[in-house]
């Protein structure tokens, strides 16, 4: 028994590979244009990311086969006009299927069909009532082609659908939405589909244009919102909104729905009239965003599991309607160069096997490593960390796999890319304060493999002077309650547990 269970664990940890630890990190790819690339070469750009998943509006067959192989998870979409006949006609529904899945799937890995667009948000009402039908019948006809299950079924929201989310702790959906969700929400919860949603900073922006409320919204540094219900200190628009959503969920019902963002994104570009649109604000949201996903902490109310996120767009689409900055959301350029780096090239985010010391500043003075201070705190913590790694530091070595990964804690990852950041200039020491969360020390805080490097620093000075507050101190256990252990230690205390200490039949493993 003991035997079984251990190589059961054994398997589980190591399945749990750094190859999948991203995911949770997406792309939407629009078609609203005229000069995009073709879909193999977009394919191929894709595979040399770190983006795991593609949502489609549509189902176009090129692009869907030209992913085939690629293992790129697929979101394909049923279009709204469809939705009357696929409600009324299971036969419609199986024909779907037919043309629009079977001939690529497992091919193309094709994870998840959303049935309509913001179908809510058209106040349509004859449209609205047939939404659950047709999801429903969706389902069916997967179910009858052995699919239900493998492929989830479900519908993409506005966050209008929400008539509060503030505070996050008191979100509920709008109550002219509510017997419509509800329906909706059931089918969710039964057939374990994520509830799918859009929630953009940048657009909570537009009506609430204070410098604070702009450094929210970006994962900058700023003083946090507070919700007044719960006492928790929110560090970025994002979390609040995710949560508002979980709120709502938990208000009718269904905390245990997931909850999936099909949407989020910021422009690069808009009309004179309208403020926020720029390339550095964009690199800095999506950059930061990026990170705060890769940084595995979760929401407040979700805390340690990162949402599955889809940012909006891959390419820019240069005929879509609607104010300029619509046609402004691209990450790439028709021609597959970046219009930004965000880390998300597989060379820049590689976890190598050593860390190593970035371009350093001009000055070769040795004056320390920055590190936080003991006092900071882990919301603080979280928001210089996330900040930092949207800032083109390589964060590579802090991520799952990477060399400084463990001990897998806010305290230790933040420690290392504050002197990250603060080694491009440190005769700056501005850079190492962090809204006074940080300070400059002369013990250095590398251990094991994992290098803090340091200006004219060549190596040969002992380790392990801030070891015992970075490495093994309280903080490395999880807000959550989860102790962080080496992933390599874990797999050695099973087998000393199992093997060398005596087996007794009444010992709980957790």
């Amino acid at each position: 028994m003991a035997l079984s269970i251990f190589f059961s664990l054994f398997l589980f940890l190591f399945s749990n590979s750094p190859a999948d630890a991203e995911s949770f990190i997406g792309v939407n790819y629009g078609l609203v244009a005229d000069n995009l690339p073709s879909p193999s070469d977009t394919a191929k750009l894709l595979q040399s990311t770190s983006i795991q998943k593609v949502r489609l509006y549509g189902a176009d067959p090129t692009i869907i086969k030209s992913l085939a192989g690629t293992g790129v998870g697929i979101v394909i979409g049923v279009a709204n006009g469809d939705l009357p006949s696929l409600a009324s006609d299971l036969n419609v529904a199986s024909q779907w299927i037919s043309t629009n899945v079977l001939p690529f799937y497992p091919a193309s890995d094709i994870i998840l069909i959303n049935v309509g667009n913001e179908i809510l948000l058209s106040n349509d009402l004859n449209l609205v009532n047939q939404l659950l039908p047709a999801m429903q019948n969706v389902q069916k006809a997967l179910e009858a082609v052995s699919l239900g299950g493998k492929i989830k079924v479900s519908t993409v929201h506005a966050m209008t659908v929400l008539g509060q989310s503030d505070p996050p702790s008191a979100g509920s959906f709008a109550p002219g939405y509510q017997v419509g969700l509800k329906g909706i929400l059931q089918f969710l919860s039964e057939t374990g589909s994520p509830f799918v949603i859009n929630p953009y900073p940048f657009f909570a922006y537009l009506g609430d244009q204070r410098p604070d409320t702009l450094s929210f919204c970006l994962f900058q540094p700023n003083p946090g919102r507070v919700d007044s219900n719960t006492g928790i200190k929110y560090m970025n628009m994002f979390d609040a909104q995710v949560d508002a959503v979980h709120s709502a969920l938990k208000s009718m019902g269904f905390e245990n729905v997931e909850v999936v963002v099909a949407e989020t994104g910021w422009p690069t570009s808009g009309d004179s009239n309208v403020v926020g649109p720029s390339v550095e604000n964009a690199k800095t949201y999506n950059g930061n965003l990026i990170a705060h996903l890769r940084s595995m902490v979760g929401t407040p109310l979700r805390p340690g599991k990162p949402i599955d996120t889809y940012i909006f767009a891959l390419f820019d689409e240069n005929l879509k309607p609607g104010p300029s900055f619509e046609r402004s959301f691209g990450l790439f350029k028709p021609d597959l160069s970046m219009a930004y780096d965000i880390g998300l090239t597989k060379t820049s985010n590689s976890g190598s096997q050593t860390s190593q010391s970035p371009p350093l500043g001009k000055s070769a003075t040795s004056v320390g490593w920055c590190v936080p201070k003991e006092d900071a705190t882990e919301e603080q913590l979280q928001s210089s960390l996330d900040w930092v790694c949207g800032q083109g530091i390589d964060c590579g070595p802090i991520t799952p796999g990477g060399v400084c990964f463990e001990p897998n804690n806010v305290m230790s990852h933040t420690a290392y890319a504050m002197n990250l950041y603060f080694q491009k200039s440190p005769e700056n020491p501005t850079d190492c304060d962090f809204s006074q969360t940080a300070r400059i020390t002369s013990d250095n805080p590398s251990y094991s493999n994992c290098v803090y490097p340091r200006a004219g620093w060549s190596g040969d000075e002992s380790v392990g002077g801030a070891l015992n507050k970075y490495v093994t101190s309280d903080k490395a256990i999880e807000t959550n309650g989860s102790e962080c252990s080496s992933f390599l230690s874990l797999p050695l205390f099973i087998i000393i547990f199992f093997f060398v200490l005596p087996i007794s039949h009444h010992m709980i493993f957790w």
